[in-house]
């Protein structure tokens, strides 16, 4: 980015932020104790912390401008499980730190010529934030507060046209050489998309779109959450303990048809959106009720960015940016930036098909692959250590982006990861055939 790409980013980074918080009372902002939720007072100060840190501190080790700060929102050497317990300053106090450090940052843009570290920590600070808006919107929908002013970028809701017409099917991909992952002259790119490298991956056949609401609801009605033959080990012992019988927010209704609460409110269940805030355990009963299975990593990048050879029999060599070709998202192309201020229809959002003709492989919700998160073959760490080697091995990864992630943030090499048993992510998936 310039330096006036990254003053803008920056901006609009803590903009969305502060409106997500907007909507959160001074008494919920300690929200609720649980093992995958932060207290929002934590997401707030964090994202300045962390900003303040590698943009002002590092590598000299100044201190921080906010005594104490090092013990409450070093995410990686304070334990998560003192979230709770820390005495947190005011929201009024955590507002001015976080502000005074994005003034920092930006005078500072104004006054040099960065170096190449200097352009790289600032657009990792940025992205960071947009993250943790990402995770802040979860975690207001998790607790049932009130839906933020969504969307963030336009005054009213933005749905794109549907066409009515589609019908979902399997797309044959013809498979062969393939090279996963990050081409070296992409602009920025975290440590565990690197490098782009040579993989061989046999035909398949992938669903166009994400399992939708009615595909899902039909596993759940046919009794899915309950018959022990379509779950793994692990994923049978997760549904037993917790007593699962459906998705983390769907509700039966008393005329017996099911909602989905969104926020502080409840909706009827949108039949034709992706099912969303599923785990991996459940997305892989689904696939074993369905006789389908989930993507690898090498097949979802494939589907989302290979190029049609010219006689449609096989592959191109070469790789698209995105689905659609090597622009930008646009909102024809994805739904992301909180746009349409939720999911929207399987249907939709034509521009933004693949070359083979996958849609919504970009926005709308996440993607579970089957893989999971694990190096590149030569990965190195890049200087934020602690962001993908710590996970190596535990998490499982997922493509694509949702709708609350940003288009600067996201392309189809991203790798999101998260624990299998995790399912108030806005996370759906794809299928592909046996």
């Amino acid at each position: 980015m310039t330096a006036a790409g990254l003053r803008d980013a920056l901006v609009d980074a803590r903009r969305v932020e502060l409106a997500l918080l907007d909507a959160v009372s001074d008494d919920r902002l300690l929200g609720e104790r649980a093992h995958f939720l932060e207290p929002p007072i934590w997401e707030m100060g964090h994202v300045g912390w962390f900003q303040e840190y590698w943009i002002h501190r590092h590598p000299g080790g100044a201190d921080t401008i906010l005594p104490g700060s090092d013990g409450i929102y070093d995410s990686f050497n304070v334990s998560y499980k003192r979230r709770w317990d820390h005495r947190y300053p005011s929201r009024e106090q955590t507002c001015d730190y976080i502000t005074t450090i994005l003034y920092r940052s930006l005078d500072r843009l104004e006054r040099r010529d960065l170096t190449t570290d200097e352009a790289y920590f600032y657009t990792l600070a940025a992205l960071h934030e947009d993250m943790h808006a990402e995770n802040l919107a979860l975690i207001l929908h998790t607790l049932g507060y009130p839906r933020p002013a969504l969307p963030l970028h336009e005054p009213a809701s933005v749905m794109p046209p549907i066409d009515p017409a589609y019908t979902p099917r399997d797309v044959a991909m013809p498979g062969g050489p393939f090279l996963l992952g990050a081409d070296p002259d992409e602009p920025f790119v975290f440590d565990n998309e690197k490098w782009a490298h040579p993989v061989e991956v046999a035909p398949f056949r992938i669903s166009s779109t994400p399992v939708t609401n009615a595909e899902f609801r039909a596993f759940v009605d046919d009794g899915g959450y309950r018959r022990r033959e379509l779950w793994s080990r692990r994923g049978w012992d997760w549904r037993r303990r917790q007593a699962v019988e459906h998705p983390l927010f769907w509700r039966r209704g008393g005329d017996g048809d099911w909602y989905e609460r969104r926020f502080d409110a409840t909706a009827r269940l949108e039949p034709w959106h992706p099912v969303a805030c599923v785990n991996w355990y459940e997305a892989e009963a689904y696939c074993r009720w369905a006789k389908r299975r989930l993507p690898i990593e090498a097949e979802w990048e494939m589907a989302a960015t290979a190029e049609p050879a010219p006689n449609r029999a096989g592959v191109s060599a070469r790789k698209r940016r995105f689905p659609w070709s090597d622009e930008r998202p646009a909102p024809a192309h994805a739904n992301l930036d909180y746009r349409a201020g939720w999911t929207v229809d399987v249907r939709a959002l034509a521009d933004g098909d693949s070359g083979f003709g996958c849609r919504q492989m970009i926005g709308n919700v996440w993607e579970w692959t089957a893989d999971t998160f694990m190096p590149y073959p030569g990965f190195v760490a890049d200087p934020y250590a602690e962001y993908s080697q710590p996970y190596f091995g535990q998490k499982k990864v997922l493509r694509g982006g949702a709708w609350t992630t940003r288009t600067r943030l996201i392309r189809p090499t991203y790798r999101n990861f998260y624990k299998p048993h995790r399912r108030n992510i806005f996370a759906g998936f794809r299928t592909c055939r046996i």
